[in-house]
């Protein structure tokens, strides 16, 4: 049931009151699962908000949070909404000069550390502002001798203290908190410089728990899993708007790298996955279906092949007929919901992909397997979702219509422009970059789309990607590059070609396929490096670039190939903490590699 609120803390109170005893967010400790109800959930809140106002904070203060996805994560958060204070999120694999970046430059007075680890990076670096560093997991941390640090359950145990002396003060906050006050600041993933922080408001928070709601289907009692960067925009939506909004349930995975076995646990109603995710679900399916039976491998391809024509028959609005739809049921049985199960969606009633462009081959072949992902598409500054794909109004290749109450029209180069409530603040401490993308009162996204004749949106690239070859044709990389990921042995791909005559790539090999790929083959390697240098290698990733080239026009095609020996890593400055690739550096940091595909034989994976 959806509540009416205007801020945040209000509707968390509102929630409590109303569910009290529903759960409200799961999380692991020691391998059992632990439940919190809403009642308890505004507990937590109550007494660490209540602890830091003890130690000092203010309205107006910044809380940097430094930590995986988990209760502390959101409680923090909602603390310092609740204090009217403001939350900032820090991605946790950020190395130390990229937190001291964040941190110094939001003015953050407190930080919330999930452990030792985090808290290092803190103390690696010149943090003057920094008056409070809490911890959620004090092991490790107990000798330092920091006057700063302090436990995350010191602070509740304060809060507690403060809160039987002043029993009126915490509702006296919340109610103080106003609709237009910005409750966090969401850093961009700075893909073109360093990172800008992007106010979001209360205001701009509700609009999009009510849009998305609306167009989306989601309701209350579904359940979601939280495993991005709670920092980043897309996991916000999931793992707090829309379960203070509707009373969604929340369920922590252990983490990002295991979340294919956190989703056959929890079995999620509701699942938002960026492309790399599906990428992987997917090639984790092929890869393990090369290494079956031979019959088992042929029901699998011809289950998938009858899905797929069943898939493309309802999405051209053609619903397939009684023999085709029996025989699915057979194939449904005998196979797909085996692989729905693997892949831990067989109770997902809807899914979502969004954050960045995904290839419509990998989307048909979750269509086909019975797990019908909508495309979605949004950014920070527009507080989550823009556009998302209808039920029913799926069409491959688009980002669906725009959610209720947003406006759109494109410039005269194609450029996206946006307004409405979700459209956010500003930027920090940045007047002219906040003047330069709300210019005329329209946000100008970077973002270069299409509308098709229905009416739906088409995202063709990031304005500033798209490049012109020597024959003068223009060329968006990433539809190139999403067709090279399709394959389960290729985890990253960067197109170069600007002014040149053809297309080149430069392909990261995915180290798990690949390695598993050559230990069945008894080829001999010892790293990531010695692997890509296997000739084998080399012949294999030609062939998934002949594939993906097959389904390219001309133009587009990968006619080159160098591949990488090493992993494009965030800690280099290669992609960002979203793993979003920053084409600059990589283009400066491979041009002898680049210089050496342009003065080779034009074919494919030819070397000089």
């Amino acid at each position: 049931m959806a509540l009416v609120a205007d801020t945040l803390p209000r509707l968390l109170r509102e929630r409590a009151r109303r569910t009290p005893g529903a759960v409200a967010l799961r999380e692991k400790e020691y391998g059992i699962w632990q439940r919190v109800t809403w009642e308890d959930h505004l507990g937590h809140v109550r007494r660490f908000c209540l602890g830091l106002v003890s130690l000092g904070l203010e309205r107006g203060d910044k809380i940097a949070i430094l930590s995986e996805n988990r209760r502390e994560w959101v409680w923090a958060e909602l603390a310092a909404m609740s204090a009217s204070a403001v939350g900032v999120g820090v991605y946790p694999t950020s190395p130390a000069a990229e937190v001291k970046y964040v941190v110094a430059h939001s003015e953050a007075a407190y930080v919330v550390c999930e452990d030792q680890e985090q808290v290092d990076k803190i103390l690696a670096v010149e943090l003057p502002r920094v008056r409070r560093i809490v911890v959620a997991d004090m092991r490790g941390v107990s000798g330092y001798r920091d006057p700063r640090l302090v436990s995350f359950e010191e602070v509740e145990r304060l809060g507690a203290a403060h809160e039987r002396a002043h029993p009126a003060l915490f509702d006296a906050l919340v109610d103080a908190t106003e609709a237009g006050d910005v409750a966090f600041l969401i850093y961009t993933s700075g893909t073109t410089g360093f990172p800008k922080g992007a106010m979001i408001s209360h205001r701009n928070v509700l609009a999009q728990a009510r849009s998305a709601t609306e167009a989306t289907g989601i309701r209350a009692g579904d359940s979601v899993v939280s495993y991005l960067p709670l920092c980043h925009v897309a996991e916000q939506i999931l793992s707090v708007y829309l379960p203070l909004h509707l009373g969604m349930e929340v369920n922590f995975a252990e983490s990002v790298r295991t979340i294919q076995e956190d989703l056959r646990e929890i079995a999620p109603t509701v699942f938002l996955g960026v492309p790399r995710i599906w990428e992987k679900l997917q090639a984790s399916i092929v890869v393990k279906m090369s290494e079956a039976p031979r019959w088992r491998r042929a029901l699998f391809e011809r289950a998938v092949a009858h899905g797929r024509r069943c898939a493309e028959a309802r999405l051209a609005g053609r619903p397939p007929g009684l023999p085709a739809r029996a025989l699915l049921l057979v194939h449904r049985v005998l196979v797909l919901r085996a692989l729905q199960n693997y892949v831990g969606l067989r109770k997902a009633r809807l899914t979502f992909s969004a954050a960045a462009a995904i290839s419509p081959e990998v989307l048909r072949f979750f269509h086909a397997i019975g797990i019908p992902v909508r495309e979605g598409y949004g950014m920070t500054e527009c507080t989550g979702f823009s556009f998302v794909q209808r039920a029913g109004e799926v069409r491959l290749g688009t980002v669906g219509r725009a959610l209720p109450g947003l406006e759109y029209r494109l410039a005269g180069d194609g450029e996206l422009l946006k307004r409405g409530e979700t459209v956010f603040l500003g930027y920090y401490r940045d007047p002219e970059a906040t003047r330069a993308t709300l210019e005329g009162g329209w946000l100008h996204s970077g973002d270069v789309a299409e509308v098709d004749p229905d009416g739906q949106l088409r995202i063709v690239d990031r304005k500033k990607a798209i490049f012109v070859t020597a024959g003068g044709k223009n060329v968006s990389p990433s539809l190139v590059e999403n067709a090279l990921k399709v394959s389960p042995y290729v985890k990253e791909a960067v197109v170069v070609g600007d002014g040149e005559r053809f297309l080149a790539a430069l392909v990261q090999i995915d180290p798990e396929n690949v390695g598993q790929w050559a230990t069945e083959r008894r080829l001999a390697y010892t790293n990531f490096k010695s692997l890509a240098r296997l000739p084998e290698v080399r012949d294999l990733v030609a062939a998934e670039v002949e594939r993906a080239n097959e389904g390219l026009a001309p133009v587009e095609q990968v006619r080159a190939f160098r591949l990488l020996e090493k992993e494009l890593d965030h800690d280099d400055d290669e992609v960002t903490a979203t793993m979003k690739v920053r084409r600059k550096t990589v283009y400066e940091k491979f041009a002898p590699l680049i210089a050496e595909i342009y003065g080779a034989p034009d074919r494919p994976g030819a070397r000089s």
